[in-house]
C-alpha cells in the first residue's frame, strides 16, 4: 500500500508497530501526513493557501517523541532532520546557522531521490557494468593511466595502440567465455585494476559544503585514478559508475527540491532550552536570538542549497522539549503562534515497559535474543523476568534523572553482561537460556531496593 493512501487510522496502526502508547502524538501526526496528501488534491489556487499545521510535543525524555517523527519520516520515505535547538546560534556569533537546516534537509532529499533513481537504472548499469569488466579482465579493453584533466581539456589525448582485426575476433571470444564465468561467480575472489572516479575536494562557502567541481560547471573532466580490488567489488564500482551515468542529475535536483519542499519533516529537538526571554542580558538574550533567526525558516522563506533555491512554506515542523524548568510561555509569541498544535506526551507507568518490552517488532528482547543467536545462545524470557524488569525501571527513574525507555538499555547490559561477555567461537555449542525472575533479581540490583544508583546516567 502506498503510503499516499494510508488514512491517519491505518499510520497510527503503523506506528504501534514500534511505539507503545501515546495515542494523543500519534494521531496528531498522522493527522498533519494525510492532511499533505489532501492538500494535494485541493485547487492550485487554495493549495498554497494550506500550510502545514506544526506540531509541538511537550514530555520529558525518552517517552517517544523523536521516536514518533522519525518513524514516521520512514514511514512515508520522507525527507526528514533532526537537529537540536541547543546547536544553533544566532546570526553574528560563533556556530552553526538555523538555515543549515534546511541545506541537511535538501541533501537528505537528494540522497533519497538518488537511491531511487539508482534502482530505476540498477539492472541496466549492472549489465553495463558486466560488459564492461568483462572487457577490462580479457583484455579486450586496454586499461590506460588516468590523464592529467588540464591535458584533457586542452585537448591533448594519450595515443590508442591499433590492434588488428584477427586479434579483435580473438578477444572479442575470450570476452564472451571470461562474461560467463562473471556471471557465474567463478571470478568473484580474482583481483582487477579499475579505474574509478577520485572524490572532489570540498569546500565551505556560506556555511555549506560544494564540491569545486560543482562550482567550475562541471567545465573539467572528472579525476581519476587505478584501484586494485577484487571482481565482486570491482563489479559493485562499476554498476555505480555507470548508474551515475545513466541517472539525469538535473532531474534529480529539481525532485530533491520539491521532495525536500513538500514532502520535508524538520524536527527540532530540546527546543525548551532556548525558550527564556529577559531585559537584562546574559544567556537568555543570545537564546531569544536563536529564537528570531528560527522564525523565518518555519513561517516561511526562500533558503539557497547546493541543489538550487529552497522555499519552506510547506515544511512540517515538529518541535520537543521538557519544559521542566521553561514553559511554553517562555517562547516568543511569534514562534508559539507557528506551532499551534501542541499535545503533552505522558510518563511511561510499569505497564508501559512491559509493553515496550514485548509487543514492539524492535522489542528489546527481540533485539538482543537476535544478537546472541549469532553466538549459539538462544534467549526466552518468562513474564515474571519482564515485569522485574520493568518495575526496575521504573524505580530507577523515579529515584534518579527519569530518562524513560533508555533506562531499559542500561539495565539490558547489566542483565546479560555475563552471557554477552562468556558467549562465541567455534567450539561454542547450542545454550538455550531462559532468563526468570530469580536470574534478573541475581543480575539487576535496582530489581531489589538496595542500590539505584548505579544506573543513575
Amino acid at each position: 500500500m502506498s503510503y499516499l493512501t494510508l488514512t491517519p487510522r491505518q499510520i497510527v496502526h503503523e506506528l504501534d508497530r514500534y511505539i507503545v502508547g501515546q495515542d494523543e502524538a500519534k494521531k496528531y501526526v498522522a493527522i498533519a501526513l494525510r492532511n499533505r496528501y489532501r492538500r494535494a488534491l485541493v485547487e492550485d489556487s487554495m493549495r498554497d493557501e494550506i500550510s502545514p499545521k506544526n506540531i509541538l510535543m511537550i514530555g520529558p525524555t525518552g517517552v517517544g517523541k523523536t521516536e514518533i517523527a522519525r518513524r514516521l519520516a520512514k514511514l512515508v520515505k520522507a525527507p526528514f532532520v533532526k537537529v537540536e535547538a541547543t546547536k544553533f546560534t544566532e546570526v553574528g556569533y560563533v556556530g552553526r546557522d538555523v538555515e543549515s537546516i534546511i541545506r541537511d534537509l535538501a541533501e537528505n532529499a537528494y540522497r533519497l531521490v538518488k537511491e531511487e533513481h539508482a534502482r530505476r537504472v540498477e539492472k541496466k548499469a549492472a549489465k553495463l557494468a558486466e560488459e564492461k569488466l568483462s572487457e577490462i579482465l580479457s583484455g579486450y579493453r586496454r586499461q590506460q593511466k588516468p590523464q592529467n584533466p588540464i591535458d584533457v581539456l586542452m585537448g591533448k589525448f594519450q595515443p590508442q595502440p591499433e590492434t588488428s582485426s584477427e586479434e579483435k575476433q580473438q578477444l572479442s571470444l575470450k570476452k564472451e567465455e571470461v562474461l560467463q564465468a562473471l556471471q557465474s561467480g567463478a571470478l568473484d575472489e580474482r583481483e582487477v585494476e579499475i579505474e574509478v572516479a577520485e572524490s572532489a575536494p570540498q569546500i565551505e562557502v556560506g556555511g555549506a559544503s560544494i564540491a569545486i567541481g560543482d562550482m567550475m560547471g562541471n567545465m573539467l573532466p572528472p579525476r581519476t585514478k587505478m584501484r586494485r580490488v577484487k571482481v565482486k567489488e570491482a563489479l559493485r564500482l562499476l554498476t555505480q559508475q555507470e548508474a551515475d551515468k545513466l541517472i539525469d542529475e538535473d532531474a534529480v535536483k529539481e525532485e530533491a527540491v520539491r521532495r525536500a519542499e513538500q514532502d520535508g519533516i524538520v524536527f527540532i529537538d530540546e527546543i525548551d532550552k532556548i525558550a527564556g526571554r529577559s531585559s537584562q542580558g546574559g544567556p537568555d538574550v543570545s537564546r531569544e536570538g536563536v529564537q528570531r533567526d528560527i522564525l523565518p525558516i518555519v513561517e516561511g522563506s526562500t533558503v539557497n542549497t547546493r541543489y538550487g533555491a529552497v522555499r519552506t512554506d510547506h515544511i512540517l515542523f515538529i518541535a520537543a522539549g521538557a519544559f521542566h524548568i521553561a514553559k511554553v510561555d517562555d517562547l516568543i509569541p511569534e514562534l508559539q503562534g507557528r506551532f499551534p498544535v501542541r499535545v503533552t506526551l505522558k510518563s511511561l507507568t510499569q505497564e508501559d515497559y512491559v509493553r515496550i518490552l514485548t509487543e514492539p517488532d524492535n522489542a528489546l528482547t527481540r533485539q538482543y535474543t537476535a544478537l546472541m543467536a549469532v553466538d549459539h545462545v538462544h534467549l526466552s524470557f518468562d513474564e515474571g523476568a519482564i515485569e522485574l524488569i520493568a518495575k526496575a525501571a521504573v524505580e530507577a527513574n523515579s529515584s534518579g534523572q527519569d530518562i524513560g525507555a533508555r533506562r531499559l538499555h542500561a539495565l539490558f547490559e547489566e542483565l546479560l553482561e555475563d552471557i554477552a561477555f562468556n558467549a562465541g567461537g567455534d567450539s561454542m555449542p547450542d545454550v538455550d537460556l531462559n532468563i526468570t525472575a530469580d536470574y534478573v533479581l541475581e543480575h539487576i540490583q535496582s530489581a531489589k531496593p538496595a542500590d539505584l544508583n548505579k544506573y543513575i546516567l
